[in-house]
């Protein structure tokens, strides 16, 4: 299934994407509910009766004008309010040539243990605007990710059980600020990455994933996908890569992020950059190569669109707020350097 979620009537409403039309869930089954949080709860009931209703649909059961075409929509993240938001570092590939691109050997904990950080879940969106402040535009980052979203409570969950909590997998753009992100990487990186990360289009769960399925890397467990990604700014191709090469599975990842603490339905992990994923490896590599090369950044006006087989196209505009306030230029200013 591909679970979406949209504004109507200044809420958000849980809806099946089934051929490009929209049916919402409420008002396709009396038990079934009309937001995420809910079907996410009672998992166990809800995404059977989704699954009989989306077959009802195909079999052209339901009559048609009960959808409403994608396009007519404000889509938010399929997710709309997360318990929580993780992000880990899955790619070693991506790691390690930023590592290499400062002249330093990869760092040895990598295959030790998936790592992961905690970020806003506050600030999750679907397509759309992404409003940003001057800081935020020093330097403006895509990250093609993507994420998954946990369906059942758990504790200490095992890495060989842990596939069964994944509701379903999602695209994810953790938008990173990278000059906020210097600054502070001394500290903790926090203001870099708090101010937006985009999900969608769909939450697609696994039984539609089934064909792209892998083996994982060897020495893991967990489920893999087969399943291209790539990011274009403004129509051009700027990165690419394949969620298969993956190295720490979600599954692996939630054995991580469980132990000794509960997850709960609705909170969101995503899997890190792949490869060539952002545009500070790719600038870093450029720069390693070519002495001149001119750097890339998002800016005001942009278009993002990350694809990810399987998982459909999102798509966001970069949108400069109404605000000249920046906080670098203050703290420059306070140091007595401008």
């Amino acid at each position: 299934m591909k679970l979406v979620s949209y504004l109507s009537d200044g809420h958000d409403q849980l809806a099946l994407l089934v051929d490009g039309f929209l049916y919402n869930m409420d008002n396709l089954h009396p038990e079934l509910p009309g937001s995420i949080g809910m079907f996410l709860t009672y998992w166990e009931e809800t995404c059977p009766q989704a699954a009989a209703v989306e077959k009802a649909i195909k079999e052209k059961r339901f009559l048609q004008n009960r959808g409403i075409p994608y396009e007519e929509v404000q889509m938010l993240s399929p997710v709309v309010f997360p318990n929580a938001l993780r992000d880990a570092y899955a790619f070693r590939r991506h790691i390690e040539t930023l590592q290499k691109n400062k002249g330093e050997a990869m760092l040895p904990g990598f295959d030790q243990s998936p790592v992961f950080r905690f970020s806003n879940h506050h600030s999750v969106q679907g397509a759309g605007d992404i409003r940003c402040m001057p800081d935020h535009l020093a330097q403006l980052d895509f990250e093609l990710e993507a994420a998954v979203v946990i369906c059942r409570h758990g504790r200490n969950i095992r890495a060989e059980h842990a596939d069964k909590y994944i509701g379903g997998l999602m695209i994810m753009n953790n938008l990173s600020a990278r000059a906020l992100q210097g600054e502070e990487m001394l500290p903790a990186p926090a203001k870099g990455m708090d101010f937006a990360t985009a999900l969608g289009p769909a939450l697609v769960t696994l039984d539609e994933l089934e064909q792209f399925e892998i083996p994982p890397k060897e020495n893991h467990i967990g489920k893999s996908w087969n399943m291209p990604m790539k990011c274009l700014v403004n129509g051009i191709a700027v990165s690419s890569g394949n969620l298969g090469d993956m190295d720490w599975t979600f599954a692996e990842i939630i054995e991580r992020a469980s132990y000794g603490v509960d997850l709960v339905p609705g909170d969101v992990i995503g899997s890190g950059t792949v490869g060539t994923g952002c545009f500070l490896e790719l600038n870093s590599t450029g720069r390693r190569n070519d002495p001149d090369y001119t750097e890339q950044w998002l800016k005001e006006g942009d278009t993002i669109a990350l694809e990810v087989t399987g998982l459909g196209l999102l798509r966001n505009n970069i949108v400069a707020e109404e605000d000249d306030w920046s906080i670098l230029r203050q703290k420059k200013n306070r140091d007595g350097l401008g």
